[in-house]
């Protein structure tokens, strides 16, 4: 009860007509990627326009400060070259293919160009514990202004959640929860400690810890609960069962 009275003070619910498009899709995790699609590419994202599912994509900074469309912080695994993202610029990453495709790495403001508001779109920005998170907040925010179409910002960092609710608290923004097998008390406290500073409108939440009281408990007061990553149908039912919609990719697409 004390916890429960916590969390409505210090995460108070969205309103509905803030969240309620939320639930109304299901995500493609790094856009409709596979054999010959490289994952967070204009070409996955353009098959995730067609088939009107929404996208989810992960966003970084470069080394000149631009909002760049990449999961890893190295270039290795997904372009075969060595380096770091934050040491180049955006324009010469934007001259790296990515392995597997014809497409190099796009940037947030033409991702959201492309995207054009025809699908949501949910935008995970990577950070690190190490760094600070004003500029790479400042950088998506930026890109952000003026786009019309339904979009939110998440984070696994509550530090990402806590800047947008203060710097741009109409964005909706979400926190990213994987327990790790941490059901413990302690485990439980963390949880509430990070959702209490990130102040979020929803949560993205791992399938593997679905069911789960946490998650349930924010869910019934009103944060939707978002899931990741659906691979399999047998995850899909459980993603209907225990949340508002799934992010998900090959067979957990249907």
């Amino acid at each position: 009860m004390l916890f429960a009275a916590i969390d409505r003070w210090q995460a108070p619910a969205p309103a509905e007509a803030k969240v309620g498009w939320l639930a109304q899709h299901i995500y493609a995790h790094r856009g409709l990627h596979g054999a010959g699609v490289p994952e967070n590419s204009p070409t996955a994202f353009a098959g995730a326009v067609t088939r009107g599912l929404g996208i989810e994509c992960d966003v970084q900074r470069s080394g000149d400060g631009q909002a760049v469309v990449f999961h890893d912080w190295d270039l290795e695994r997904l372009t075969g070259q060595a380096g770091a993202v934050g040491d180049f610029s955006a324009a010469q990453l934007g001259k790296i293919g990515l392995t597997g495709g014809e497409d190099t790495i796009p940037t947030l403001a033409g991702t959201l160009a492309q995207v054009h508001g025809q699908v949501p779109i949910l935008i995970e920005v990577k950070s690190r514990r190490d760094r600070r998170v004003h500029a790479l907040c400042l950088a998506v925010r930026r890109v952000l202004e003026g786009y019309r179409g339904p979009h939110a910002v998440m984070s696994f960092d509550p530090r990402v959640s806590r800047w947008f609710a203060v710097h741009s608290p109409n964005t909706v923004r979400g926190l990213v929860v994987s327990e790790e097998n941490a059901r413990t008390l302690s485990g439980r406290v963390r949880r509430r400690l990070a959702l209490w500073h990130a102040k979020p409108d929803f949560l993205a939440y791992d399938i593997r810890d679905l069911p789960s009281a946490f998650p349930e408990a924010q869910r019934r007061r009103g944060l939707p609960v978002l899931t990741w990553t659906v691979r399999s149908a047998d995850l899909a039912e459980r993603a209907a069962l225990y949340a508002d919609a799934p992010i998900a990719e090959g067979a957990g697409l249907g």
